[in-house]
């Protein structure tokens, strides 16, 4: 299982450095250039099929293993080495679903800015929350897995590596400009939930990598469809303001808004 999760991270790390690389390329592109004294558009809100190869990756792998047996028996041969070494349950995982995103806010308080003021990213982050909550639930009442603990039949995808791989995906959005290896330390937060929510006995492991996917694409999306909805919000009255939040309560996840004309 350690060997499985290093090459999980091995993987994302090696992909966002690969992205990183081409922004910084971009950058010394437009500094060098004499010819061309205009500025390069900002790609962060572009879409990009580049973008979709790992989330992809992850769901495919996930929906796959609801179908073939033999991917299935990778569920359960980790199950049965977790349960060998008898882990503790704890619930760190409830809250370190949400940790990168925390810690964003927290750093731009204490003055380590990011890409975004709090206004904007907090309409992509509720954004990206809303939409993994919608790909989400739908999608566990649809498939009905039974959980490994045999508690219910909502098991797949990981609600909770779902959201923690959204918020490490936003921090590495935020951050990944100006400080890469701060950007990718969410990275780590979101893994640790992904292990919890299997040593819990709530997930199977393709529960789990399926959640990764679907939060990092949640978030990719949220920053893709960010100047629209930021368009949308402001409408024609400059001094109009938005205030849009994301809270999770009682277990339910959501967003706040509330908006000054």
């Amino acid at each position: 299982m350690k060997l499985l999760f290093s090459c999980f991270i091995i993987i994302l790390l090696s992909s966002q450095n690969l992205l990183a690389q081409d922004s910084i390329a971009v950058k010394n592109d437009s500094t060098n250039s004499i010819s061309t004294p205009k500025l390069l558009p900002d790609k962060s809100y572009q879409f990009s099929y580049k973008k979709l190869i790992i989330p992809v990756a992850f769901i495919s792998y996930g929906v796959a293993t609801l179908k073939f047996d033999k991917l299935k028996q990778l569920n359960f041969s980790t199950r049965d080495e977790i349960n060998e070494h008898k882990p503790d349950h704890i619930r760190l995982d409830n809250y370190t679903q949400f940790a990168p995103a925390a810690l964003v806010y927290g750093l731009n308080a204490f003055g380590v800015e990011g890409k975004h003021n709090f206004r904007d990213r907090s309409i992509i982050y509720g954004t990206s929350v809303l939409l993994a909550s919608a790909i989400v639930m739908p999608t566990k009442h649809l498939v009905k897995e039974e959980r490994p603990d045999q508690s219910n039949r909502l098991s797949f995808p990981s609600g909770h590596t779902a959201f923690a791989f959204a918020s490490a995906q936003f921090m590495y959005r935020e951050y990944k400009d100006t400080n890469f290896w701060l950007g990718v330390s969410g990275y780590s937060l979101a893994v640790f939930t992904g292990v919890y929510r299997m040593l819990n006995d709530k997930h199977w492991f393709s529960d789990v990598v399926a959640g990764a996917g679907i939060g990092i694409l949640s978030t990719e999306a949220a920053y893709w469809l960010y100047p629209k909805i930021n368009n949308l919000l402001s409408g024609k009255n400059k001094n109009s303001s938005v205030m849009m939040m994301p809270f999770y309560q009682n277990k339910t996840a959501g967003i706040g808004l509330v908006k000054k004309f």
